[in-house]
């Protein structure tokens, strides 16, 4: 139990967004007041670092306290100044051809680790990150509809030439599975993009 709030502190970490106490009270298999009781450990070891807990009456987040947050404020804003780039459109390319896709399915696809140029179309609202229903310890990633409408289709089917790319990516996609590729497999190569 006295591991209890390192546990708490990981999810809320993987989960980059608020989780309501009843949801980290079943994950951790104890009730809502040890979490509660948890967290008040954690506040206190989190106390003269960059982190803090910002709690409501149902949720609890793990947040950037507010002097660092000019630091946090300064990276994003130079991330959505950058241009996406190549890599950039390789993964939205594969997201509105293919559909919704793991990292592990686009860094098979793109054949390098994607994850810094995720977080970059992420930030900018152009794709979102939900959890993934077949693993729950992954995430799939997707376009978002202001994407769409940017594009001026009303959804993916309205795509240039659609009907040809969708199911030759498709096909190629799921030579991941027959690879044997997982979730934590970096691709050949390796490199971040």
């Amino acid at each position: 139990m006295a591991e209890l709030h390192k546990q708490i502190q990981a999810l809320l970490f993987s989960e980059g967004g608020s989780l309501t106490y009843k949801s980290l009270a079943r994950s951790l298999d104890v009730s809502e007041g040890d979490i509660r009781m948890h967290l008040d450990a954690l506040a206190q070891k989190l106390e003269g670092t960059g982190l803090g807990i910002v709690r409501s009456d149902t949720e609890v987040s793990l947040a950037v306290v507010p002097e660092a947050r000019d630091a946090v404020v300064k990276v994003i804003k130079e991330d959505e100044e950058k241009n996406i780039g190549e890599a950039g459109l390789e993964i939205l390319a594969i997201l509105l051809y293919e559909g919704p896709s793991t990292r592990a399915q686009i860094d098979y696809i793109r054949g390098v680790n994607s994850s810094s140029t995720i977080r970059t179309l992420l930030t900018r609202g152009l794709i979102e990150r939900a959890g993934n229903p077949e693993d729950g310890r992954e995430y799939i990633y997707r376009t978002t509809t202001e994407l769409l409408a940017h594009l001026g289709v009303g959804n993916r089917e309205e795509l240039p030439e659609y009907g040809t790319i969708a199911p030759e990516l498709s096909a190629f996609k799921a030579g991941l599975n027959d690879h044997g590729a997982t979730a934590g497999t970096e691709p050949a190569g390796g490199h971040a993009a």
